[in-house]
């Protein structure tokens, strides 16, 4: 990677988390305060990835929004359709403060949003009453974040081994309580289970279609990766399993072609490796007295 391409990616991923016009988060502080997870944690190796972050996070939004309750509450509360890249941006924030923020910090950002979530409630268009603290959508909400983090690295970056994948479920608990999802899944069997659970509640809408339009049309990435950001679009679908992509009537070509799937794996390793200071993965290294790379060793 040459030293001009370095600074970009590094300003383009720091603007991507925190925009120049929104709160600014900063992970060196306070000195010494451990996170939720621990830095020798699968999640804080995880998290640095920002194209595993990227499918995942896009995957488990389409197992969010097959849901109704979810659904509707995503959509009629938040400001997804109107600012798309602003939700995005904060949503981003919230999953980093939660896994490599300061503890204090991270239990004061979900104690926020928790009180928020109690304003929304209301009807699905089947007319089924929901509240976006009711536990069970809490823990379908935890477990498709979950389901699409792990999966994506484990696709498209290094594959997982199955106590990886148990330690991954086991550390994502304690955020997952303080949000209120009790229940959610502390094993990769649960979650699986968890999405199986699932064949006759998830459901079919054109809500997200609409989402995979936002998502191509947003500009996640400048003009000339725009094409890469389609690609990794078509990788976040690629990981939804097969009877709920067929459900959502996602068929073969919103996936990827087999020759694609090698420039996202290639992708994905590559950002692995590349540290970039601004990222809150190196800054919280930096709170805790870790060296900056300290995760890129490893």
């Amino acid at each position: 990677m040459t030293n001009f391409a370095l600074p970009f990616l590094d300003a383009l991923a720091r603007d991507l988390v925190q925009p120049p016009d929104g709160p600014t988060v900063d992970f060196t502080q306070p000195a010494g305060e451990p996170a939720l997870v621990s830095a020798e944690s699968i999640s804080w190796r995880i998290f640095k990835n920002p194209v595993a972050l990227f499918i995942g996070g896009v995957t488990a939004v389409l197992l969010e929004l097959a849901d109704p309750g979810v659904r509707t509450g995503v959509w009629e509360h938040s400001s997804f359709r109107r600012e798309p890249m602003r939700r995005l941006q904060r949503t981003g924030l919230a999953a980093m403060i939660t896994v490599y923020g300061a503890r204090s910090r991270a239990e004061a950002m979900i104690a926020g949003v928790v009180r928020m979530h109690e304003k929304v409630s209301g009807h699905t268009p089947a007319g089924e009453a929901y509240r976006a603290n009711d536990v069970g959508l809490l823990t379908w909400v935890q477990a498709t974040a979950g389901f699409g983090f792990a999966e994506a690295y484990h696709r498209y970056v290094k594959s997982l081994r199955p106590d990886e994948f148990d330690q991954l479920c086991s550390e994502a608990a304690p955020a997952a309580r303080l949000y209120g999802a009790v229940d959610a899944p502390t094993s990769h069997a649960d979650m699986l289970a968890l999405v199986e659970s699932k064949h006759d509640r998830l459901e079919a809408s054109p809500i997200v279609f609409e989402f995979l339009d936002l998502m191509r049309a947003t500009p996640v990435l400048p003009a000339p990766l725009r094409p890469f950001q389609r690609l990794l679009i078509r990788a976040a679908v690629e990981l939804v399993p097969g009877w709920i992509r067929e459900r959502l009537g996602l068929d073969a070509s919103f996936g990827l072609s087999a020759w694609q799937v090698p420039i996202v794996r290639a992708a994905g390793a590559l950002a692995d490796r590349l540290m970039l200071s601004s990222s809150p993965a190196v800054q919280s290294c930096r709170r805790l007295g870790l060296p900056a790379d300290y995760l890129y060793r490893r």
